[in-house]
């Protein structure tokens, strides 16, 4: 017999579940009029999904990954993967075919779930991989998964995990254009859930607005695992309408966006003090807020917005703070290093910076990811020889302990909260006919933060049209990651030692969307 407790990181969820399990849990504000999920329906729901991935016989550490539109189901499925003892692989929708056929080449999933509509491309692509089970979910609540579950039982036991098990793996772009697999722990993920729930101060009874999607970690982990972990309803929005939003801020007392949502409110007339009159505390994440909205945001609402900084490979590491007695919401900063993690800021020599020096940003933690999955070289370059994570991230802490980040070491580009690496573009577009080489940068963008944008070199005697650029683009990777605006130059400006200076590039677009 096992005295050991159960590491399942379901099981602290489904414990923090209130005593009336008839209550309302999730609330959809934009599907059908007054479609409510109880506490007992994330129980059951749960169950039978978690039955029937057990009824496939699966190999313990199975993964399955999920491209679906966001839904209530699709939160039970991946709670239903962590109950089963199974390892969740979430997918952003926008991915394209020739992304898909790598993640699912590279994760080798035992299970694949796509939307109804995508099933044709998606199980093809499956198939050929050599996955055996395909199932479809729709954001009406049909699918054949739902159809297969619905014949399973609603009792379920969780499978027994330890708190070093893998839960989740998480894509994360390359700098070469290859991605990574950044793999999450029960243990990492719990760790960061149960520290967030106290410095962010949950309250018996607050109520969560949830705009966010949940394929990646802000709107997966942070605040689902936050609502759930501290037994909150969630007024649930499958897709973001800033009119929308605003008209139930009154009913809720939590909102977590990346900076455009916030952007997109503050266009709306009816942002005002009253319509945040019960709200306690507005998050943004994902992508650096701009001063302005900050300053904006305070203006019109009364609220100070709360900034926080993390990554797929650890979740959260700092925050500004929550409570007044913990200090200022400082605008521009991500804040301090949470409880129980640790942050520090290094020179290239590993030499410690000073207060208000500019470095390398290092982490460790329970919430530091356990490697890059089937990438060993990769992960060790990735950590110093005394254990530390090299995020990739350059910024500043101050005298105080309030942390900046100025930008990234490898040029990664946040665009509405998305990450792009400019070698992933840059490898499509150079593959183009006629193309002789391109440069892509992120440049400033009042609502995404960063816009992507790039400058093709054509070859000799090849006339390029950037508008057929850009619709060859869209038809073979995801929309985010489009150039805004592409540009057809003559040449690349480059150093001495031949490499294409793509500061001055930046520079010199640097107002093309002021």
């Amino acid at each position: 017999m096992n005295d050991k407790p159960n590491a399942n990181l379901f099981c602290a969820l489904r414990a923090a579940f209130p005593a009336d399990l008839d209550a309302v849990a999730i609330e959809c504000a934009d599907g059908p009029e007054g479609l409510r999920y109880s506490w007992r329906d994330l129980e059951r729901g749960t169950a039978m999904m978690a039955n029937l991935l057990g009824s496939l016989e699966l190999s313990p550490g199975s993964r399955i990954a999920v491209q679906t539109e966001k839904s209530v189901e699709a939160l039970m499925l991946y709670l239903a993967v962590l109950r089963a003892g199974f390892v969740y692989l979430p997918l952003n929708t926008a991915y394209q075919a020739s992304e898909l056929e790598y993640f699912i080449g590279n994760a080798e999933p035992a299970v694949v779930v796509c939307a109804g509509r995508c099933f044709g491309w998606v199980s093809k692509i499956a198939f050929l991989a050599g996955v055996q089970n395909v199932f479809t979910l729709n954001e009406d609540r049909s699918g054949t998964l739902l159809d297969r579950a619905a014949a399973m039982s609603d009792q379920h036991e969780p499978a027994r995990k330890n708190a070093n098990e893998l839960a989740a793996i998480l894509y994360t772009s390359g700098t070469t254009g290859r991605s990574k697999g950044a793999m999450l722990t029960h243990g990492n993920l719990l760790s960061n859930a149960q520290t967030l729930k106290a410095y962010w101060d949950w309250q018996p009874g607050d109520v969560l607005i949830h705009a966010l999607p949940i394929f990646h970690v802000h709107g997966l982990f942070v605040a689902s695992h936050g609502a759930l972990l501290n037994g909150s309803r969630m007024i649930w929005f499958a897709k973001f309408d800033p009119r929308a939003v605003i008209a139930r801020l009154p009913d809720a007392t939590m909102f977590m966006g990346v900076p455009t949502l916030y952007v997109r409110m503050l266009a709306e007339g009816a942002l005002d003090r009253n319509a945040c009159r019960g709200m306690r505390l507005f998050v943004s994440g994902s992508a650096p807020l701009l001063i302005e909205t900050f300053r904006d945001w305070q203006q019109r609402t009364g609220h100070t917005i709360l900034e926080r900084y993390g990554m797929s490979e650890t979740v959260m590491l700092t925050s500004n703070p929550c409570r007044p007695e913990d200090g200022d919401r400082i605008g521009g900063t991500v804040g301090f290093a949470l409880p129980d993690v640790s942050v520090r800021v290094h020179g290239d020599g590993g030499r410690a910076c000073a207060a208000d020096e500019i470095g390398n940003i290092e982490v460790r933690g329970p919430n530091v990811f356990a490697g890059y999955w089937r990438m060993p070289e990769k992960t060790a370059e990735e950590f110093t020889t005394d254990g530390w994570f090299k995020t990739g991230d350059v910024g500043r802490r101050d005298a105080r302990g309030y942390f900046t980040i100025v930008g990234r070491s490898k040029d990664l580009i946040i665009t509405g909260g998305y990450n792009v690496y400019p070698a992933e573009v840059e490898a499509y577009v150079n593959d183009m006919a006629g193309v002789a080489e391109s440069a892509v940068i992120g440049v400033p963008h009042p609502d995404f933060g960063e816009a992507v944008v790039a400058v093709i070199v054509p070859k000799p005697g090849a006339q390029l049209d950037a508008a057929a650029i850009t619709t060859a683009l869209k038809a073979g990777i995801a929309n985010f990651k489009v150039p805004k605006k592409v540009f057809i130059a003559a040449e690349l400006p480059r150093n001495t030692m031949g490499k294409v200076q793509k500061k001055l590039l930046r520079e010199q677009h640097q107002r093309l969307f002021a």
